[in-house]
């Protein structure tokens, strides 16, 4: 099912009036923040964003101000890439979960790579990878580290051939939150499942609006950043999601979904719960550097294969 929008090509702007999952016009206001209302599926519970950027005003939200935001609580990160180490090992840490659905020296594609942390971290476990930034700013970062050849600057429909992205051609496809900002998901989905070999699996991660954490802070959850994360998901509809592009979840949970952050980050969220929470947390600024495993079990990572 693909929704139904109503755009405004000039500003880059898109009113979507049908449910991109089921197809219904039945819905709920979850909230409203500013210009944007996040609604509710009466169908399916589907949870989406209206309206929402599309084309290049979409593209230009991950410019290089995405990485290092000025306003992270709203948009992109306070410094991506000056917390490499933290995503290193975050990813080290979900080596345990995903050596669980891959064999030794399975060949792997991850889309929307960034700065290639995730490719690192298996390409030093002996695994042949490949990975698709669409955002230059941070895939130069990728591509200096991994070379030009690993790292495909673009979409995932113009990857192309010749370097090797082809049809059944990989054992693991990944998505690190990434399949909530992408305008079409059921056609990211119906590519990958291309992509993957027989007994290929994709394992994607992404956030879970029902989860204990995101129903306690209501519209102050952190991850409802308006501009670029188009969709909100649950079990449930990622389930059906996944199963209406071809694919069966083997796996769904939070442990492993927790990251390695640091305090200065910690304080940053903290900003988002209220002015008086931004300021309990801000002499955690002085400690910036320090880091510890954070995990609230408001995101998910789901393991499917093809059906």
């Amino acid at each position: 099912m693909t929704a139904a929008p109503h755009s405004d090509a000039q500003s880059g702007v898109v009113e979507i009036v049908q449910c991109q999952l089921c197809g219904s016009r039945e819905r709920r206001t979850k909230l409203l923040d500013g210009p944007f209302t996040v609604f509710q599926c009466a169908a399916c519970e589907f949870v989406y964003v209206s309206p929402r950027l599309s084309g290049e005003a979409l593209a230009k939200v991950y410019g290089e101000g995405y990485w290092k935001s000025d306003n992270p609580k709203a948009r992109g990160y306070a410094d991506y890439a000056r917390e490499a180490s933290l995503y290193l090992k975050t990813f080290q840490k979900r080596m345990a979960l995903v050596q669980q659905w891959v064999a030794p020296g399975a060949r792997i594609l991850d889309i929307g790579c960034a700065a290639g942390y995730f490719l690192q971290v298996m390409k030093k476990a002996g695994h042949p990878v490949l990975g698709i930034e669409p955002s230059a700013s941070i895939a130069q970062i990728a591509r200096k580290e991994l070379g030009d050849e690993t790292v495909f600057v673009g979409n995932l429909d113009d990857a192309p051939h010749s370097l090797g992205y082809r049809e059944g051609s990989f054992d693991l496809v990944s998505m690190w939150d990434v399949i909530e900002h992408i305008p079409d998901p059921q056609a990211a989905l119906r590519r990958v499942r291309q992509l993957l070999n027989k007994g290929g699996r994709l394992l994607l991660e992404t956030q879970n609006v029902k989860s204990r954490w995101a129903r306690l802070l209501g519209r102050r959850w952190h991850h409802y950043k308006h501009e670029e994360h188009l969709y909100h998901f649950d079990p449930k509809t990622m389930e059906r999601l996944l199963l209406d592009c071809g694919f069966r979840v083997v796996h769904c949970g939070a442990g492993y979904a927790g990251k390695y952050v640091s305090f200065g980050f910690i304080a940053e969220r903290a900003g988002r719960l209220g002015k008086v929470a931004g300021l309990l947390a801000s002499p955690l600024q002085l400690l910036r550097s320090a880091n510890l495993y954070v995990n609230p079990r408001d995101e998910i990572i789901v393991v499917a294969e093809p059906c």
